[in-house]
């Protein structure tokens, strides 16, 4: 979701509209992967206003509401919730029909087991099972675990709506080698990471399978508007640090020492916590600026010169550089 935030520039002197990326950017590795079981993939891209060019760098990014396009119109394409990456077909509507079901459950746990009984009654081989806190899954013959990781994600976020409160994830292992787009994990799954784990799994305090369920009918309807595709595009909520300086960032705090002011540390400590986490200051504030850049330029009615202004740079030309560095491609790449 985006968040308009009024916001002085003092260069001006007037009030600017700060937008406030609270969903990062989505890695173009996403977009390629759901697109490699898909016999119309130009259709599928266009469908999402999404360049086909930005497939060919690995650094390309697109915008969370290009994602849920991309993901409902693969959908669409397919009519498979699977993308073509289950051992069959999931017909569209499928998981409509189970958050049906679960929503009328008392608590988290009950809802989760009757989620997982509709599913096991299609007698598909996906290996999905709940121990306490704990989902393990595996999908045989899923190229680049992408329905996998999708599914993981998909779960663990209806659950944090079901209960209308984020689920921390405490950990989140994954049964083969770590890929080199491993950097978009810990944005995604927001929690310590683990490959060549005996199992994919994610880890959450057990505590919450206890919580009632807060949603209904009506709430469901709404969520189902745009949802799950919506759930795939979303980042987690970020509770480690970097998420915390992003969203500083994100409202105005300037300079390391003042965001960490504003964290109750000085300012070594948050450079080694930052370190801690596998990232620094300058990588978080270059990425919210990355994440601001794409979706100013996707969403139009701003010119390159105004956003890069905005953004702080002292020219244009400063800001084309740049924004190459982070996304592969130049500025005109995304605004067409």
């Amino acid at each position: 979701m985006t968040r308009l935030l009024l916001s002085p520039e003092p260069r001006h002197r007037r009030w600017r509209l700060l937008w406030f990326v609270h969903s990062r950017t989505v890695a173009i590795h996403y977009v390629r992967a759901a697109l490699r079981a898909c016999p119309e993939p130009s259709a599928v891209l266009h469908g999402a206003g999404i360049p086909p060019s930005l497939l060919a760098d690995d650094r390309a990014r697109v915008t969370p509401a290009q994602y849920t396009k991309f993901i409902q119109t693969l959908w669409e394409v397919l009519d498979d919730e699977f993308m073509g990456f289950g051992p069959r077909p999931s017909k569209r509507g499928t998981f409509a029909m189970m958050c049906l079901l679960s929503v009328h459950c008392p608590d988290l746990e009950a809802a989760l087991k009757r989620g997982l009984a509709f599913y096991a009654l299609f007698d598909e081989p996906l290996e999905l099972s709940l121990d306490g806190g704990r989902f393990t899954l595996h999908i045989p013959g899923d190229p680049d675990h992408f329905l996998t990781e999708s599914l993981l994600v998909l779960w663990h976020r209806f659950s944090s709506w079901l209960i209308g409160r984020r689920i921390p994830l405490q950990s989140a292992e994954f049964a083969y080698p770590e890929p080199s787009h491993a950097a978009e994990y810990h944005l995604i799954f927001g929690c310590p990471l683990r490959f060549d784990a005996p199992a994919t799994t994610i880890a959450f305090d057990p505590k919450f399978l206890r919580m009632p369920v807060v949603q209904d009918e009506a709430a469901l309807r709404r969520f189902l508007r745009h949802s799950p595709a919506e759930l795939l595009s979303r980042r987690d909520h970020g509770a480690d640090t970097a998420g915390h300086v992003r969203r500083l960032l994100g409202r105005g705090v300037t300079g390391l020492e003042a965001v960490a002011a504003q964290l109750g540390v000085s300012a070594p400590t948050l450079r080694r916590r930052l370190a801690a986490e596998g990232t620094s200051f300058r990588e978080v504030r270059e990425q919210l600026l990355r994440d601001q850049a794409v979706a100013s330029l996707v969403r139009g009615g701003e010119s390159v010169e105004e956003l890069a202004l905005r953004l702080g740079f002292s020219e244009a030309s400063a800001f084309h550089r740049a924004f190459k560095r982070w996304t592969g491609s130049s500025p005109g790449s995304y605004r067409a």
